[in-house]
């Protein structure tokens, strides 16, 4: 099973990118500009459709990144647990599920000691209007909090989940269950995206992430190779601080 980030990583550990573009040739060439300070790479839906996402993910294993398979599997357990048998041919790291706790039980069975599963809590484009329109009638840390138990149940490594429930899981839940954080804003970014429930690089290391998934701020950006840059040295910043402190 992929492991996570030590306390005396690297911040490039705790990095991944999104390749949410819509070729196989525009992501390799956002990787080759990227060089070797980006690790690990995010693929999902968008890219699925283009046609070349298992070649992608095959090349990327071949530069030696490690690849975070984003699909958010969700069907009956027994097609789920296929898919994920499926997928472990192309050597991926880790998974998305967004599922019940059949479907989160069938995943993590099937990625066995070769593909880490993580669980979906809530979606971060999604607010509390959003969730009741859904149909939840609770509040979203509740929603989250009790994906996150129900994940740990089922035999997932970890969960996909906001930074601002991130503080609750680490004082609820074992310091085992693995974090990942996407919905990433740089304090200055300003552009209007369909991300709501988001928190800034820094804040999602303090909270104690695992790794933060990361797209437009370094792939929209006039210098992606920059943009990443910085996010990696204010990264090292934090880091630097928590291991002093622990």
């Amino acid at each position: 099973m992929t492991s996570f980030p030590a306390r005396n990583s690297p911040p490039g550990d705790y990095l991944a990118v999104a390749l949410d573009v819509s070729s196989e040739r525009e992501a390799q060439a956002l990787v080759t500009q990227l060089g070797e300070a980006v690790k690990i790479y995010k693929i999902g839906l968008e890219l699925l459709m283009s046609g070349g996402y298992f070649q992608l993910l095959e090349w990327l294993k071949l530069q030696g990144k490690r690849v975070f398979v984003d699909l958010k599997l969700f069907d009956v357990p027994a097609t789920v647990g296929r898919a994920v048998t499926g997928l472990r041919r192309y050597g991926a790291d880790w998974c998305t599920v967004h599922g019940n706790q059949g479907m989160m039980e069938a995943a993590a069975q099937a990625g066995g000691d070769e593909i880490s599963i993580l669980a979906v809590t809530a979606l971060t484009s999604l607010d509390q209007a959003d969730l009741e329109d859904l149909g939840f009638e609770c509040r979203i840390e509740q929603l989250v909090l009790s994906r996150a138990r129900r994940a740990m149940e089922a035999g997932c490594a970890g969960v996909v989940t906001s930074g601002l429930e991130l503080p609750m899981l680490r004082r609820e839940l074992p310091a085992s269950l693995i974090t990942v954080i996407p919905g990433i804003r740089p304090l200055e970014n300003k552009t209007v995206d369909d991300q709501r429930r988001v928190v800034t690089p820094e804040n999602a290391l303090k909270a104690g992430a695992d790794l933060l998934v990361i797209g437009r701020p370094i792939t929209r950006a006039s210098d992606p190779a920059q943009a990443a840059g910085e996010i990696l040295l204010r990264m090292g910043e934090v880091l630097s601080s928590r291991m002093e402190t622990d």
